[in-house]
């Protein structure tokens, strides 16, 4: 195997990771510390709030410091750094400290997006089935979150749902140092500048501005919709299955197959991506969210499980969309700081979320949240009504090749 197929993998696994472990927490805090600790579902998630102001931010500094030092050294404090914060929260005994320890998860948490899509995308020409098979693994954990967390409540305590892929991804880390390296990539950033000119060569000027605009307005909402659903699935599950849902696991297992469902909607829309006009394909995917959205409230069991995974299809089929647009519109030199400033949109309304999503569910429950997402999914649609009937579907370093 090829030593780029090799860091592939490990990007792979790295978007996993991230994923999973910043989930552990929302299905901890669903199916036993409001028994173990005697507090609500709605006073317990607050304190996962600034783990993901910290995954937003955060990204900011990340993809500074890659473009600057190194993005593989990068990957390999992410994947130490973020093990050792997860083993530390295993370690809490009160609401306050496994907030703070959380917060140091979001921290290294937040290397990921800026620094690994860049890695994913980096000398390729066309980029949406790469950033779409990433994007699955990225989902994969998220699935994983609610199905292993669950598994490890029921057989070996929630603690134990930190500590162990906190030492799998201490080890990865390591792993990665040997097999990789941290060394800058000078050669890759060199002929990135010499056949990136910054943009594409289609659009300047106010177009430019417009369609990064679009991306970012999106980018923000498609945060908002993406932690909602992400985050509240497991409780979702636990309140509407009530006639299907016996216990921790069999939660797990639901939310686990939904989301993997869901993720292989990111391979078809990558696919689509390399072929197809993005606007249609991303007002596809906008008009998905909203008309699922819509039906979701006062259902339970089997229709409320098939509704979740069509309406988990859409927003899992935008994720790469916003990637690859910005990925033909970045030049090479400064595409870790473009992905961060994208990120840091994306985390920081997704950290809002968390703090809203206690306040809906403790007022009116889980059908007006999803009522409120299905005005937001209109406004994303209306949004990309307005993009360039024609956008690139190559980067200008790969039509000068």
């Amino acid at each position: 195997m090829s030593q780029q197929r090799i860091h592939f993998a490990f990007l792979n696994i790295g978007h996993f990771l991230d994923h999973f472990f910043m989930l552990v927490f929302a299905t901890v805090a669903a199916l036993t510390l409001t028994r173990e600790w005697g507090l609500s579902y709605a006073q317990l998630i607050p304190y996962a709030t600034p783990a993901f102001v910290a995954f937003g931010v955060g990204a900011i500094p990340a993809g500074w410091l890659a473009d600057k030092w190194s993005r593989r050294g990068m990957m390999a404090v992410f994947f130490i750094g973020i093990g050792v914060c997860s083993i530390l929260t295993a370690l809490a005994e009160t609401p306050m400290q496994i907030g703070l320890a959380l917060f140091a998860m979001g921290i290294f948490g937040a290397i990921y997006h800026p620094v690994g899509i860049p890695l994913v995308i980096e000398g390729r020409d066309k980029t949406g089935l790469p950033i779409a098979i990433n994007g699955v693994y990225g989902n994969l954990g998220v699935a994983s979150a609610a199905l292993i967390t669950g598994f490890m409540i029921d057989y070996a305590g929630w603690r134990s749902a930190f500590v162990w892929p906190g030492v799998i991804s201490i080890l990865l880390g390591i792993a990665y140092i040997w097999l990789i390296g941290i060394a800058p990539e000078r050669s890759q950033t060199a002929a990135g500048k010499k056949k990136s000119g910054g943009t594409t060569r289609n659009y300047h000027g106010a177009s430019l501005i417009r369609i990064f605009s679009i991306i970012i307005f999106t980018t923000a909402l498609g945060g908002m919709i993406f932690q909602s659903t992400t985050f509240a699935l497991p409780k979702v599950f636990d309140e509407s299955l009530d006639g299907l849902a016996l216990s921790a696991t069999v939660v797990g297992w639901y939310a686990f197959l939904v989301f993997s469902l869901a993720a292989l909607a990111q391979l078809v829309v990558g696919y689509l991506l390399d072929r197809q006009s993005a606007r249609a394909v991303f007002i596809g995917v906008a008009a998905m969210q909203a008309a699922f959205f819509a039906v979701m409230p006062g259902l339970h069991d089997w229709a409320a499980l098939l509704v979740s995974v069509a309406f988990m299809l859409a927003v899992f089929g935008q994720i790469p969309i916003n990637d690859v647009l910005i990925g033909r519109l970045a030049a090479s030199e400064w595409r870790s700081r473009v992905f961060a400033f994208r990120y840091i949109v994306t985390f920081s309304v997704s950290s809002a979320s968390i703090p809203m999503i206690a306040w809906i569910h403790a007022n009116w429950g889980f059908d007006r949240l999803f009522m409120l997402l299905a005005a937001v999914a209109l406004f994303i649609l209306l949004a990309v009504l307005l993009l360039p009937r024609a956008i690139p579907a190559r980067t200008q370093a790969a039509a000068a090749e």
